[in-house]
């Protein structure tokens, strides 16, 4: 009894030692993985003045694979500290406010948002 008693406490310490080895594991796995994403983020700065495309994340109600997420070009009238940012429509002069992550930096060029079709002709 006595020889039984202590090897299922040695297994029992075994165990232990297992799960704070799996324990440390999962724990070097996350920083691992947390310093991976960290660094495929690009920090972009706005500042007033700046031209920015919206990203509008409710385009699912209009079916469309190929209709582009991104509007604009919006004018950046003022940056807050909390990483917001109230832009500004040129046509309208129409001020809102949102979050600086659904916005990206407009590098130029005109934005043509009438609808254009494509004719494909079948070659034999």
């Amino acid at each position: 009894m006595q020889a039984a008693g202590e090897k299922r406490l040695l297994q029992l310490n075994e165990l232990d030692e297992f799960r704070l080895q799996a324990y440390e594991n999962a724990k070097i796995y996350k920083e691992k993985t947390k310093r991976w994403h960290d660094k495929k983020i690009v920090e972009r700065h706005f500042e007033p003045g700046q031209y920015v495309l919206l990203f509008n994340s409710h385009l699912k109600l209009f079916p469309g694979k190929l209709k582009s997420r991104w509007f604009g070009p919006f004018r950046i009238t003022e940056v807050f500290p909390h990483g917001a940012v109230k832009l500004e429509n040129e046509n309208s002069r129409n001020r809102f406010k949102v979050n600086a992550q659904r916005i990206k930096h407009y590098w130029g060029g005109i934005v043509d948002r009438q609808p254009t079709s494509i004719t494909l002709n079948d070659v034999n």
